[in-house]
């Protein structure tokens, strides 16, 4: 087995990864990820010990226990583009060995839960509610870089890309499913489910309007009216399609918890959106500290 060269697997001088700042024995194998890096204390705060504390940029991670399961929480910062970095580094952590660069044979499975903001598109969700994405649309071209496309749901992608008929758009979509098992643990009758996606940006690739006119003028009319197998898409984001793409390639398990704060169908937005996403995060730890399987 060849050895990584130090151009593709760079370390710090400590030999931690390049961005993430991290040794392997830093993370536990159950990880949180937040967006922004101020929201990492407000996860952290409810562990009952704190033994990391690491940073760099805006990939700021704690890791501690909470009723002795240990837990990471890592802020990615926005976008997929960040995803990449924040996933593959994650991985490298748990299943490469720094010493000699070469992958382990025995790999370990992570356990990765988003808890991150969202709006949604159907007029009937309310703001500030919680909702869970089975399954992710990546709208924003990070999987098509990586050879491997088995673990992604190509039916919804052939009856998806049938019904935007976007290909003079340049837009070719990618659809991948959660994690079965982690989609049971935050089951709720509190809880919504939807399929959501993920887009490239904040304001025109979600067609939004400020000064400048998105090119896709039926943007949200289009992905509101996809139905495939009895489900819809709800919501759109930032993160989730690339977490579930990345985490399915190198055998991790992953589900992404939204906290809704706009709802692009009635022109609301939040106005206690702190107070959502802390019982957001509250809600996630219990599921978990009371689930030995994750």
């Amino acid at each position: 087995m060849s050895s990584l060269g130090s151009s593709e697997l760079i370390l710090n001088p400590d030999g931690s990864i390049y961005h993430l700042n991290l040794l392997p024995e830093d993370i536990a194998e159950t990880i949180i990820t937040v967006g922004d890096p101020e929201r990492v204390h407000e996860v952290s705060k409810y562990f009952d010990s704190i033994e990391i504390r690491k940073g760099k940029r805006e990939f700021l991670t704690h890791t501690g226990h909470l009723s002795r399961k240990r837990l990471t929480v890592i802020s990615t910062g926005i976008g997929t583009d960040n995803i990449d970095i924040v996933l593959n580094e994650l991985d490298a952590l748990a299943n490469i060995d720094f010493p000699s660069r070469q992958v382990k044979n025995k790999k370990k499975q992570l356990g990765i839960i988003r808890i991150g903001t969202s709006g949604t598109i159907r007029p009937e969700i309310p703001i500030d509610s919680f909702l869970m994405s089975t399954s992710a649309i990546g709208l924003d071209g990070l999987l098509h870089f990586y050879e491997d496309s088995s673990h992604r749901n190509r039916a919804m992608e052939k009856a998806l890309i049938k019904h935007l008929d976007w290909g003079g758009h340049h837009i070719v979509p990618y659809v991948v499913d959660s994690d079965a098992h982690l989609r049971k643990v935050f089951v709720s009758p509190d809880v919504y489910s939807g399929i959501t996606v993920t887009n490239s940006g904040f304001y025109g690739p979600q067609g939004r309007i400020l000064r400048l006119a998105p090119k896709v003028s039926d943007f949200q009319d289009k992905l509101a009216s996809f139905s495939f197998e009895g489900q819809q898409i709800t919501n759109l984001e930032m993160e989730t399609a690339g977490i579930y793409g990345l985490a399915k390639l190198m055998g991790h398990k992953a589900v992404s918890l939204n906290a809704i704060l706009a709802n692009r169908a009635t022109a609301e937005f939040s106005t206690d959106g702190g107070k959502t996403i802390d019982s957001l995060i509250k809600f996630a730890l219990e599921r978990l500290v009371n689930d030995p399987s994750v």
